[in-house]
């Protein structure tokens, strides 16, 4: 497996902060999480992120905890990430990151990709893990290579388009 030299932990991000930024409130979020949140998390695609999670965690509590988490490193939040649910019923779950663009080229997103490996790896009803990367994102297929992950086909997303599915055994 790839790794990094970066090294980043995940803080939980709560309904209660995502509807804070859902609302433009950036002080109310950074008092709900303890940390200082930028503009990143303040995006359309964050915000639609966040309304997407908040209603997902109202309509399934066991979704809770797999979902949105912060990533930190020496700098601070450098961006976001999570699973984009709990494993389904063969055991696969699919990552989801988004590094912050003062961030990006730095190692950050080969760093989160490695602990999102692992966290899954610590689950023990997690078998396989999935990418889903739009062909034309050149810098996401580039994050996994090296990590073991085959192409297992195609699907499309009514938000992003066509997208090629990455999988790997944890």
């Amino acid at each position: 497996m790839t790794t990094s030299t970066k090294s980043v932990r995940f803080v939980e991000l709560t309904s209660t902060a995502m509807r804070a930024l859902l609302a433009d409130d950036l002080a109310a979020a950074r008092a709900e999480t303890g940390y200082e949140l930028g503009d990143a998390f303040l995006t359309d695609a964050a915000k639609w992120l966040w309304q997407y999670r908040v209603d997902q965690m109202a309509a399934d509590p066991s979704s809770i905890g797999w979902l949105a988490k912060l990533v930190l490193s020496e700098p601070g939040v450098v961006g976001y990430a999570g699973f984009h649910g709990p494993p389904d019923a063969a055991g696969m779950v699919e990552i989801g990151y988004t590094v912050d663009p003062q961030y990006r080229r730095q190692g950050y997103a080969r760093a989160i990709v490695t602990a999102l490996l692992e966290l899954a790896a610590s689950k023990p009803e997690v078998h396989t893990v999935r990418a889903s990367i739009s062909p034309t994102n050149a810098a996401s297929l580039a994050t996994i290579a090296g990590f073991g992950f085959l192409e297992a086909g195609e699907q499309w997303d009514e938000e992003d388009g066509l997208e090629l599915l990455f999988e790997r055994p944890v």
